[in-house]
């Protein structure tokens, strides 16, 4: 066992034996924690750093698997024609809800997407996967981007088109979402794009679509 995983293991079962009873350890401690271990780690290389991560994510536990992302973004000037592959093996493996999803892909995965964003095409084949989170993943993934408004290449709205009726209320609430963080960068496609829609899109996205828009606009939206 690499040492980093091994003291991440040890450092993460004291902080369990530290939180009360019936309360969950805080995220913002791991990802204290993560900066501490990721500083001990001498070869600094993707390919090392990656092996870290994938061992830490064999351990199937959930902060173990944020230190196992948090490293992945950390290497982020690093990312290469073969880190594609890699984290879609994580996403399809090891990912196995909602949070994972939103972890992984608003960070480490969405910058692989900004960085490369001829990828955008193997991200539509996404919205058919069995795995809902896979499905949450097509339109989460384009988050980081689309609020760093360097989206060029990636259609958002061909995600929500593709995901519009999905039967999975996580799914729904992943397009609504990318669509509210579009909405902050061009808000007048948006509104556009539910005004369009807003007969056939499942409420659930629709609300979340349109909870950036100021008062007077979510109200008008609201009624259609």
């Amino acid at each position: 066992m690499n040492k980093v995983v091994g003291e991440a293991i040890k450092e993460i079962k004291e902080l369990e034996k530290n939180t009360p009873s019936g309360k969950h350890i805080i995220t913002g401690d791991v990802r204290k924690l993560s900066s501490k271990l990721f500083r001990q780690i001498e070869d600094k290389s993707i390919e090392n750093v990656f092996i870290i991560c994938e061992e830490l994510l064999n351990e199937r536990s959930w902060a173990l698997g944020v230190i196992a992302f948090d490293f992945a973004y950390r290497m982020k000037n690093h990312y290469n024609g073969a880190t594609y592959d890699i984290f879609y093996h994580w996403l399809k493996d090891y990912v196995r809800g909602w949070g994972d999803c939103d972890d992984f892909c608003t960070h480490a995965f969405g910058e692989l997407l900004r960085q490369q964003k001829s990828l955008f095409v193997k991200i539509i084949a996404w919205t058919d996967d069995n795995d809902f989170w896979v499905r949450r993943a097509s339109a989460v993934i384009l988050i980081p981007a689309i609020l760093k408004n360097d989206y060029e290449e990636i259609e958002p709205f061909t995600i929500s088109d593709r995901l519009m009726s999905d039967p999975h209320d996580l799914v729904l609430k992943g397009y609504g979402w990318m669509l509210k963080s579009l909405s902050q960068v061009n808000p007048d496609c948006v509104k556009e794009y539910l005004v369009k829609n807003c007969r056939k899109m499942p409420r659930v996205a629709y609300r979340y679509a349109l909870e950036k828009f100021d008062q007077d606009t979510r109200t008008k939206l609201m009624k259609m």
